[in-house]
């Protein structure tokens, strides 16, 4: 990547590059990614544009400002609420991709059978639990979990935490990384994003758990 400053790696094991406003990554499921910027622009929900594709190199327009993890987001909460709000509200039946429950957890479980759980996405408690009883305390809930799910599908972001929204000032400017885009249960994304900023959301504290505790399984080591 010449001419390229190195800004990050992703957590799916992206390398992420900037060259003025554009921004470049490699590695990772790409095209997924890719479909999804497009798919979300639109809509109108504020994030990137793709520039350029070649099958190894996604190269698409810098959502101005800076996460929202580098700076007090105090003041932007509640546009980036809204954003979110945005995305949730968008058409379901409009959405190509999905990632429901019953997806998630076969991943979880292709995830764990290879022993690839990413450590650094456990919390202190289980880190300290090996990741098949992990799964095992899920799988009891499992079939609640499914039957509440139709009830609260929305087009959810996948990976909302603070990096991943771009404010300037308190304005949220847009979302990045949208590689795990798509339809499932709102409480997956509220999960997320209630734990990475520490700020209380509005949902039924047991999945908003159960949503928390899976995530982490879904997480290969080494992308």
């Amino acid at each position: 990547m010449r001419g390229w400053t190195p800004i990050s790696s992703g957590e799916s094991g992206a390398r992420v590059y900037r060259r003025g406003e554009r921004i470049a990554k490699v590695g990772g499921d790409l095209d997924g990614e890719r479909r999804r910027i497009e798919w979300l622009a639109g809509t109108g929900v504020p994030g990137p544009r793709v520039l350029d594709f070649d099958g190894e190199v996604l190269v698409m327009t810098a959502v101005p400002g800076v996460p929202a993890s580098e700076t007090d987001a105090e003041h932007a909460w509640p546009s980036i609420l809204d954003v979110l709000a945005r995305i949730h509200a968008l058409p379901v039946a409009s959405c190509p991709f999905e990632r429901r429950l019953a997806t998630m957890f076969a991943l979880a479980e292709a995830v764990v059978a290879e022993d690839r759980v990413e450590p650094a996405f456990l919390s202190d408690e289980q880190r300290r639990v090996p990741p098949p009883r992990l799964l095992d305390a899920l799988r009891t809930d499992l079939p609640t979990r499914l039957a509440q799910e139709p009830g609260d599908e929305v087009v959810c972001h996948g990976d909302p935490c603070l990096p991943n929204f771009m404010v300037d000032g308190d304005v949220c400017t847009g979302v990045i990384d949208l590689g795990r885009l798509g339809v499932a249960d709102r409480h997956a994304d509220l999960a997320l994003l209630a734990a990475d900023s520490g700020r209380p959301v509005a949902g039924d504290p047991e999945r908003l758990r159960f949503y928390l505790a899976l995530d982490p399984l879904t997480w290969r080591r080494g992308g």
